[in-house]
């Protein structure tokens, strides 16, 4: 059973920086972040295949804001998140899958506890 642990959410202001980590306990071919907002459903925000490519959600696609990437030797995916938006408040979850998986929550095996990202206006 593979386990993640994020970290890294918290209290910021609009236009703000945040990083959030998730560390695997074992070596995963996708990781990814999905957030969930107060009263939303949960969504895709980006995903990275051990090779390095990446896929965004197409709400952030262009806007450069966010930016996903993974340290394949310590099993850790991150999420940089810069110009935060009150809109950008919600719990980040990491998920991650053994095998070449998308954008769809259910594709996932492995989740994390969710991390609290909340910025104020």
């Amino acid at each position: 059973q593979v386990m993640l642990i994020e970290s890294g959410g918290g209290l910021v202001q609009a236009g703000d920086s945040l990083r959030l980590s998730c560390a695997a306990s074992g070596s995963l071919f996708t990781m990814a972040w999905f957030r969930q907002g107060p009263g939303k459903e949960r969504e895709f925000v980006a995903s990275i295949y051990e090779s390095g490519g990446t896929r965004y959600a197409d709400s952030l696609q262009g806007q450069g804001r966010f930016t996903i990437s993974r340290d394949n030797a310590k099993n850790t995916v991150y999420l940089q998140m810069s110009n935060l938006k009150p809109e950008d408040t919600a719990v980040y979850y990491c998920a991650a899958s053994s095998m070449v998986v998308h954008t769809s929550s259910g594709q996932y095996d492995y989740w994390g506890q969710g991390t609290q990202v909340t910025v104020s206006s």
